[in-house]
């Protein structure tokens, strides 16, 4: 007798986890994306005072009204006529991810995603009961996929394009004339364009190029206060989309994944979003200096090629030691006391890098970079 389904035996456990789980308490860790900062501290009164006001029982699935109708105003800059009716409030982003896939998924579709991936993209694809469709993000060009290539891949059986800039794990970017060129695919083929940009106001150097009101409406954007607020574990984001009958199908798949989000925790948020706007601004800065020092420093060692992002908080660089595989450098690294993830972690495309996330101090990084170098010094001599 079959004991679990062709689906589960499919899905293997992130590369990132697993080496997360082997590191020891010493390693220096760049890891995990997650902020090493605490949420604003007016939006935790908020959540505590919440609950002591009784705010602890279900609510409505698309969320409360005041914080969608809030989101939808943080949007107006790209379209004006957006309203609480456009937002359902998710819990995290990756619920919003499911609630899509979902909707629009059919056993057989397929979904183009960018490779190297978020690890969550191809499984959440295959549980809906469709097939992942990879293209390309490669290093010399920016990890910004090419139109040649996405129309190499596109079929008759793709009804959706997922984007994600800025990009976990690699920290690429698109500006204006990309976006554009990114949009008019997805029209020309007539794809659902999934837009994932839970980093939005972590960018360097200029401004967000969002997707939303570039002038196709077959859009859904995921969203998280996960990376901008540093509220990763409260795993609260929404989704937001131009087309209204889209909204209900989500909402209505919202529900069934978990009826409602945390009641509390959306008066924190909203809380934050109208006293502290700026709080994402603060750590950006912060996030921006790291940067500036991890590039600096892996750029400076032998057989390591990093370019410098523009956005999130991740580091992708080319790391070459011959004979070893990325995976087999990630280990090493590991025993030298260095937690980073291995490129292929994000998908096969990824061999060759490392990802480092530049989510704890100054020092630390300094004091990681100088193992880093040992250990590759060793490993090439």
């Amino acid at each position: 007798m079959v004991r679990f389904s062709d689906r589960s035996n499919s899905i293997r456990p992130t590369g990132v986890r697993r080496m997360f789980d082997m590191a020891g308490d010493d390693a220096v860790q760049f890891g995990l994306g997650e902020p090493d900062f605490q949420p604003p501290d007016i939006a935790i009164e908020a959540f505590t005072n919440a609950m002591r006001d009784g705010r602890n029982k279900y609510t409505t699935t698309a969320g409360l009204p005041e914080l969608r109708e809030k989101i939808a105003e943080m949007w107006h800059h790209r379209i004006p006529t957006l309203d609480g009716s456009n937002v359902c409030i998710t819990m995290s982003g990756t619920n919003a991810l499911l609630d899509i896939f979902l909707a629009i998924v059919n056993p057989g579709d397929k979904v183009m995603i960018p490779e190297p991936y978020f690890p969550l993209y191809p499984p959440d694809v295959v549980i809906c009961g469709g097939e992942p469709s990879f293209y390309p993000c490669k290093f010399e060009n920016g990890f910004v996929p090419s139109i040649s290539d996405l129309q190499d891949i596109v079929d008759e059986k793709t009804v959706a394009i997922l984007y994600n800039f800025p990009s976990n794990p690699t920290g690429g970017n698109v500006n204006e004339e990309q976006r554009d060129e990114l949009v008019e695919f997805a029209r020309e083929n007539d794809l659902w364009l999934i837009t994932d940009e839970v980093y939005d106001r972590i960018v360097y150097d200029s401004p967000h190029v969002s997707f939303l009101g570039a002038g196709y409406d077959k859009l859904v954007m995921v969203q998280s206060f996960s990376k901008t607020f540093a509220m990763t574990g409260w795993r609260i984001g929404y989704l937001l989309s131009p087309d209204p009958e889209f909204m209900v199908e989500l909402t209505k798949m919202q529900y069934y994944v978990t009826a409602c989000s945390n009641d509390a925790m959306q008066h924190a948020v909203l809380e934050a979003l109208e006293k502290y706007p700026n709080y994402p601004e603060e750590m950006c800065a912060e996030f921006q200096t790291r940067r500036d020092l991890i590039c600096e420093r892996l750029n400076s060692m032998p057989g390591v090629s990093c370019h410098t992002p523009t956005g999130a908080f991740y580091v992708f660089p080319k790391v070459e030691i011959p004979g070893m595989n990325s995976e087999e450098i990630a280990l090493k690294l590991l025993e030298g006391g260095v937690l980073c993830s291995p490129g292929t972690a994000f998908g096969d495309a990824g061999e060759g890098h490392l990802r480092f996330a530049y989510t704890i101090g100054r020092e630390d990084i300094s004091k990681g970079m100088d193992r880093v170098e040992r250990v590759l010094r060793e490993l090439r001599s």
